[in-house]
């Protein structure tokens, strides 16, 4: 399978008991930062992922102020957790980029949610990667070119895989077509948990 430049697929990155740390550190996060359910711009149409953030900034969506990146939880106003050191980790090993990443998008699909095909341009630094990590069931994830009409090709993203997007691939679009329930006993009621790393700034 050949992906469009820039963009690198890392299956089994992470090992069980790797995965297994990650996810108790992800619920520390969602403890402080309770997972909500986000809305499109303009329609004020939920999504149907549940996400939270942690790091500096998180990205947020509502109907009023669309897409953006803020400082603290839009419900509880309080600012985000900081970023597992696991996380900050993983970015050192395989971003290839010398800052910090200032953000982690906790998106959190159950077995009947989706993301359609978009791009990840809300950052002002489009010269660092996106890192994106997969815990918990399978999905099929789909990614095309630069233009929403573009071709694309589909693969399926067990838990442990790493996916990033860089270089000419870092504005590809992408989306998640489907979850394969019960293809992993990682989170104990299932679902999946999808960590993507950012340098907004």
């Amino acid at each position: 399978m050949l992906l469009p430049n820039g963009i690198r697929h890392l299956p089994g990155y992470l090992d069980r008991p790797a995965q297994e740390a990650l996810v108790g550190a992800i619920r520390a996060v969602v403890t402080e930062a309770p997972l909500f359910t986000p809305v499109m711009p303009g329609t004020g149409k939920e999504m149907s992922v549940r996400i939270t953030n942690c790091g500096p900034l998180g990205w947020v969506t509502d109907k009023q102020r669309g897409y953006r990146y803020q400082g603290a939880h839009p419900l509880t106003g309080k600012p985000w957790p900081a970023m597992p050191s696991q996380l900050l980790d993983l970015w050192s090993d395989i971003a290839g980029y010398e800052k910090s990443p200032e953000a982690c998008l906790v998106n959190f699909y159950a077995d009947d949610a989706r993301m359609g095909l978009h791009q990840d341009r809300d950052e002002q630094d489009f010269a660092a990667p996106v890192v994106s990590i997969s815990l918990g069931n399978t999905c099929l994830f789909r990614v095309g070119g630069l233009s929403r009409n573009d071709r694309t090709l589909s693969f399926k993203l067990s838990s442990g895989d790493i996916v990033v997007l860089g270089g000419e691939g870092r504005l590809c679009f992408h989306g998640v077509d489907r979850i394969y329930p019960a293809t992993s006993t990682l989170l104990k009621n299932g679902g999946r948990i999808n960590l993507t790393l950012r340098r907004v700034n």
